[in-house]
Parts: C-alpha cells; structure tokens; sequence
C-alpha cells in the first residue's frame, strides 16, 4: 500500500491521479470538480484546475482538509473524549463510506472478469454502513447523552451492547480483508481501484481507533462506577 499523502504538502505539479491513490478521499473531490482521475489520471493538478478553469489554491486547500490525524490525541474529561470521537470517528465514517460504496461497485462491473476483482465487497459496504449508521445513533441519542451526565447504575447495559457490536464491526473488517488480499491491490490496477483499497485501509485504521477510545478509555471510566457495591456481609439491609 502506498503511504497516506501528506495533505499539507501537497504538490500541485504532482499527478492528479496519484493524489487520488494516495489521499483517501480526493477521488470524491475530483469527481465533484469532474476532474478525471483515473484514466486521465497522468495530468498534473496544476494542469487539471487550468484546464477546467478551477481556484488551484482552493482545490489544494479543499484537498488538504483531508488530512486526518493518525496519532491519538491527549484527552481529558468523558465530555471532550465523546466530541472528540463524533467530530474525529462519526462524522468520517459518514463521509467514508458512500464514496467507498461508489468506488466498489465501479471496480466490480469495469474489472468484472479480472479474477482479483473483489466481488461482493460493494454489498459488504453498504452492510457495513447501515450497522454503523444504526450504532453511531444510539451511541449519540442514548449512551454519550448519559455519559455527559456522569453515567448511573444502568449505564453498563448500553455499554456492554455497545461493545457486542463493536465486536461485529470487527469481523466486518475481516470480511473486507477477505474479499481484498488484506486490502492489497493487484498489480496493473487502474487508480480507481488503488484509491478504493487506500481508502479502505483509512477505514480501518479509523474504526480500530475509534473502537480502541471507546472500549478501553471511555467506557471503563463509567463501568466500574456502575458495578454494585458489595456491603462486605454487614447488615446493610440487601440480603
């Protein structure tokens, strides 16, 4: 796998194409901008902002918001860690996977008879983002709300269904690897195709990270708060 670009020296002389290979993303923001990355992918991105009469600067600077932070930041309180992960994890998985789902069902039908097409893997996306989509909600409409409070007494239950579905979103990474010789693109791969495996990679590497905050930051902090308290056989009143 090619390296994750840089975003914030982004080079305008380089290959349109490439950047789209390399940036995890970009492929949404050419086809906005109808900038052909794929066949015409050898053109430089000076050259194809001229051509289309595009803002250059505005171009780099919408490419360079991109850029996702592959280090875990310092977080402080239970609050700052639950916007960190709607703003960092939610919201990207959002905007991942619609242009994911695109790219997959293209490489399926144009490279339908190459045997390293990886069939299947568009409907294992869109799986993949219904099931996200539906534990994003609840995370955001029942548990992050009484996590915000301080948690209570029945705050485990949400969290021990919470990481029984991260638990499947896990072996749906594995599925993608599967259908993807890990995620690997074949040799002679068009740039679609390279751009769709490079984004795949964000992907996971943003959902194990984002599993990672929750499961072992955030939802400890709640969990032992929450466990009865043993009175120690005194009478307390609980026998």
């Amino acid at each position: 796998m090619n390296a994750i670009a840089d975003a914030s020296t982004i080079d305008p002389s380089q290959a349109i194409g490439q950047i789209a290979v390399q940036l995890p993303g970009a492929t949404a923001v050419f086809r906005r901008l109808k900038l052909d990355f794929c066949c015409g992918g050898h053109v430089s991105l000076d050259q194809a902002a001229s051509d289309k009469g595009l803002d250059l600067q505005a171009v780099v600077h919408e490419l360079s918001a991109l850029q996702r932070p592959s280090e875990l930041p310092d977080l402080g309180t239970p609050t700052e860690l639950v916007e960190h992960i709607i703003a960092r994890y939610h919201e990207v998985h959002r905007a991942q996977l619609p242009e994911l789902i695109r790219m997959a069902r293209r490489v399926e039908a144009v490279h339908r008879d190459n045997p390293n097409t990886p069939h299947g893997l568009a409907d294992a996306l869109e799986t993949m983002e219904q099931e996200l989509l539906m534990h994003m909600h609840k995370e955001e409409a029942v548990l992050f709300p009484m996590l915000r409070a301080g948690g209570n007494s029945f705050v485990s239950q949400p969290i021990a269904m919470m990481r029984h579905e991260h638990n499947d979103h896990g072996e749906a990474l594995e599925h993608l690897a599967s259908l993807t010789n890990d995620i690997t693109p074949p040799m002679g791969a068009c740039n679609t195709w390279r751009a769709l495996y490079t984004g795949l990679a964000q992907l996971r590497e943003d959902l194990i990270n984002h599993i990672h905050l929750e499961n072992n930051i955030l939802f400890p902090q709640f969990e032992q708060a929450a466990q009865p308290q043993d009175c120690g056989g005194g009478g307390c009143g609980c026998a």
